[in-house]
């Protein structure tokens, strides 16, 4: 079944390895979590159309490896990207400290405008927590950077990052911030917005070709 949209995004997970990237984003488009994870090795991609407010979003999601011996491929599918994950584990500080590197290399390679979502996976552990929710959510709020727990075993809080974060791209839009035709916004119209936009312009041709004066 072929579902038209909208709008079509480039998305990236980022983080430290081992903070569930791959089964946030299994989780999210298979609905179900991934058992034998291991690393990735360089990038793998999925995709998958979502409702916003009523306009069918496409994303196009790039989870890179997080091992830092990786780091070279990874880095160059980051331009052109319109929104990230950025994932900690909250049960692990050290992929806590690491995120300001992460952010950085998210700012300075991808798109100028890119919204990014912070995301303490994990939450299905949360006895084991070595950072807490107050401390991640004030590191967000110092970065401009969307706030929420989740865990890939239970699916809570999953699609709702990738929700909120193609909502705050679709109101960049809306705004006139975002352009989805400029090039490298990470942004594109979607078939069923192609098909509008033509509409109008072939309805124009007729009226013309059809005018006898």
């Amino acid at each position: 079944f072929f579902q038209s949209s909208d709008f079509l995004f480039k998305f990236l997970v980022i983080g430290n390895a081992g903070t569930g990237k791959s089964c946030l984003l299994h989780q999210f488009i298979e609905n179900k979590f991934k058992d034998d994870s291991n690393h990735t090795i360089g990038v793998e991609f999925g995709s998958k159309i979502i409702n916003v407010g009523g306009k069918y979003v496409k994303l196009q999601i790039w989870d890179t490896a997080g091992q830092e011996r990786f780091r070279s491929v990874t880095r160059s599918y980051y331009r052109g990207a319109a929104g990230a994950l950025l994932v900690y584990d909250i049960t692990s500080r050290e992929t806590y400290n690491a995120l300001t590197n992460w952010l950085t290399d998210a700012r300075m390679l991808a798109s100028q405008n890119i919204v990014i979502i912070l995301c303490g996976n994990k939450k299905d552990l949360d006895a084991d927590r070595e950072v807490t929710f107050l401390e991640a959510s004030r590191f967000a709020q110092e970065n401009e950077l969307m706030f929420l727990e989740t865990s890939a075993l239970t699916g809570e809080n999953v699609e709702e990052a990738f929700v909120q974060c193609a909502r705050k791209i679709l109101n960049k839009i809306e705004s006139g911030e975002l352009d989805p035709e400029r090039m490298g916004s990470g942004i594109q119209y979607g078939d069923a917005a192609l098909r509008q936009l033509r509409s109008p312009r072939r309805a124009q041709a007729q009226s013309v070709q059809e005018c006898g004066c």
